[in-house]
């Protein structure tokens, strides 16, 4: 443990520039920049108020808050767990000319997307104030949610850059996959429809709802579900220790697929 912790931190500077690198390639060709992060989401929110608060009857003027919240952590998921599975092989040259603890690269993909869903809290801080949800106590669990969402993504993100190795299609299905998991997280709908037609399990055992659920009871003043909290963190543990596991006893292999 004392070798892999000394190998961190001799490298740790690397793993600064990457993720510098991945912030400034992810807006290098737009006009807006990182200024994009903060309207993204706040032009999503509109649209699917529009679409399933407006058009479908929903009057409750914190509903958007609602569906922001869901949004922005379903969106620093995907996109993180969707670069740590291209991480590896977009670093190819790097990989075959130098020596580089090859986990950097897909921690540095999780870690600067997780730079950038922080600065879009900011929209979030925002429109919560402008349509009157306040402050309260349970704030304090915002950085619980945080924490469970890095783990997980990180964790699965471990599992799909390993994959991604040597099953090239796993991007095409991981797409598919994301697709199912964001209309199982409850972004634009109340849980309590889908708890109304038999199918509450589909939601429980989605440890990326349960993450946002906690999120959420911060956010609107409640205690958090300690059966969630307890789901997700061990989700989000097992996950890491299985990505290790296998990115450690396939790595040396990569040079051959990559």
């Amino acid at each position: 443990m004392k070798e892999y912790v000394n190998t961190f931190m001799r490298y740790r500077f690397l793993l600064g520039e990457l993720v510098k690198k991945g912030i400034k390639l992810k807006y290098r060709r737009s006009y807006l920049g990182i200024i994009w992060s903060l309207l993204e989401p706040l032009l999503t929110m509109i649209v699917l108020t529009i679409v399933f608060g407006t058009l479908f009857g929903n009057k409750d003027k914190t509903f958007p808050v609602y569906i922001l919240t869901g949004r922005l952590l379903y969106s620093y998921f995907s996109s993180a767990t969707t670069a740590a599975l291209k991480s590896v092989r977009a670093n190819a040259g790097m990989i075959k000319k130098v020596y580089v603890p090859k986990y950097i690269y897909p921690l540095s993909s999780v870690l600067f997307n997780y730079v950038i869903f922080l600065i879009s809290l900011i929209v979030l801080a925002v429109v919560s104030v402008v349509l009157g949800v306040e402050p309260t106590i349970y704030l304090v669990q915002i950085p619980i949610a945080l924490i469970l969402l890095l783990l997980q993504a990180y964790g699965c993100g471990m599992i799909l850059a390993t994959i991604g190795v040597f099953f090239r299609d796993m991007e095409y299905l991981w797409s598919v996959a994301l697709m199912i998991i964001m209309y199982t997280c409850a972004i634009f709908y109340y849980p309590s429809r889908l708890l109304k037609s038999g199918f509450s399990w589909i939601l429980k055992y989605n440890p990326l709802y349960c993450t946002i659920s906690i999120f959420r009871s911060a956010i609107f003043g409640e205690m958090m579900n300690m059966h969630y909290f307890e789901y997700a963190l061990g989700f989000g543990v097992a996950a890491i220790v299985v990505g290790l596991i296998c990115f450690k006893k396939k790595q040396d292999e990569f040079i051959l697929y990559i």
